[in-house]
């Protein structure tokens, strides 16, 4: 008679359960997806603040008030004020339209997520000033990926 060999079922359990502690342990850290969505929201939202502000660029350059140091308003353009020929930080949110964030009443210039329990992510538009003469975005309070 031949002698069998295989693994007993206690073995087989013990493996299962360090599986088990390992997998608990170590998969949070690569699905923590949460975080990465808002990154990634708070990327488009900054992508979209880029575009408009370089449009109403394109659309005071062609009106020639590329060069205003002061507030004033674009023909064709409702309640959008440049700088530089970049939107001011007050009027930014009129340039464009995002679903799912506005604008922060506090802070001019600052877009939030609608739904911002627990998140507390936000995209600020710095207008353009004196010393640099183009504006700047930046994702602030999300963790990077």
């Amino acid at each position: 008679m031949k002698k069998q060999s295989g693994f007993t079922l206690i073995e087989l359990v013990i493996v299962i359960i360090i599986l088990g502690i390992l997998a608990v342990t170590a998969a949070p850290k690569f699905l923590n997806l949460q975080d990465d969505a808002r990154y990634s929201a708070a990327q488009g939202v900054q992508a979209a603040l880029q575009s408009s502000a370089n449009l109403v660029y394109s659309k005071a350059a062609i009106q020639g008030l590329e060069s205003a140091s002061s507030a004033v308003d674009v023909p064709g353009l409702d309640d959008v004020q440049v700088i530089y020929g970049y939107p001011t930080a007050a009027t930014i949110s009129e340039a464009v339209t995002l679903e799912g964030w506005s604008a922060s009443s506090s802070a001019a210039g600052t877009f939030v997520p609608d739904n911002s329990a627990g998140n507390n992510c936000s995209v600020v538009y710095t207008e353009a000033n004196d010393t640099t003469k183009i504006f700047s975005t930046e994702i602030q309070g999300c963790s990077q990926p």
